[in-house]
């Protein structure tokens, strides 16, 4: 039986980072945390892993610090520095790590994903639209800088071929990713962090042609950018054997 649930919440009002904790009952602490009105948006709950023993978040904490002590969100206070329960990384990434850990001891089955409900879809895209409105522009640079140098370079050279499909194919740096447009339409989007690149096609479900299986169907998941397929690049191969996912793409916004 149960003792409780490790949890990871998002919140479209700071989505570069999800927050990672333990509670005997994950609903009860999601409705604790919405009661409090200082933040614009609601946190949702992303995903849980049931576990038979109960932990204090400082202890799962201290094993995600162990793993990547950058990942945590810090500020200093009065002098002081705060820790907090935050952790700058996608909530694709904090679920990435409840898998292995999961295929590790052999508990997959205790992994549950939740879908997103159509108020957290509008949470997320007003969020979106509010960010990109406001004053401040945003450029390459500014998701170069917090990449690593092997995703920068795998970035480089992503921009380097869609931008040789010709046609009209742009760069739109945003907030939260870099858009790749044709005719003014998004055809991709671009998330850049420290081990991989991330892309999210603007296609819907069951419209792409990938016998490979390489993209990711990420209906009623939370994610950045337009359309329902993610790919998660490491290195140059796999960049090469999506190139026809991504004119697929890029086709399809064209037509």
């Amino acid at each position: 039986m149960a003792a409780g649930y490790i949890y990871v919440l998002t919140n479209p009002s700071f989505p570069e980072y999800v927050k990672i904790g333990y509670a005997d009952d994950p609903e009860r602490r999601l409705k604790e945390f919405n009661r409090s009105e200082c933040l614009p948006f609601a946190f949702r709950l992303y995903g849980t892993y049931e576990v038979p023993e109960r932990l204090k978040d400082k202890d799962l904490h201290r094993i995600i610090d162990k793993l990547n002590p950058g990942l945590r969100a810090v500020e200093t206070f009065d002098g002081k520095p705060r820790v907090r329960e935050f952790y700058n990384m996608s909530a694709e990434d904090a679920w990435g790590l409840l898998e292995g850990i999961a295929a590790v001891s052999g508990t997959a089955g205790r992994l549950k994903l939740c879908a997103m409900d159509e108020a957290g879809r509008e949470d997320e895209k007003t969020a979106e639209s509010l960010a990109e409105s406001g004053a401040v522009s945003f450029t390459e640079e500014d998701h170069l800088e917090k990449a690593s140098r092997q995703t920068v370079a795998l970035y480089r050279i992503l921009k380097e071929r869609i931008l040789a499909f010709g046609a009209g194919a742009a760069v739109e740096p945003r907030k939260l990713y870099v858009s790749f447009t044709a005719g003014g339409k998004v055809f991709l989007a671009a998330v850049l962090q420290r081990s991989q690149l991330k892309i999210f096609l603007n296609m819907k479900a069951g419209t792409l042609d990938d016998p490979a299986g390489l993209a990711e169907d990420m209906t009623g998941r939370g994610h950045w950018g337009a359309g329902d397929y993610q790919i998660c690049l490491a290195g140059e191969e796999e960049l090469e054997a999506a190139l026809p996912l991504i004119r697929q793409a890029f086709d399809a916004v064209k037509a």
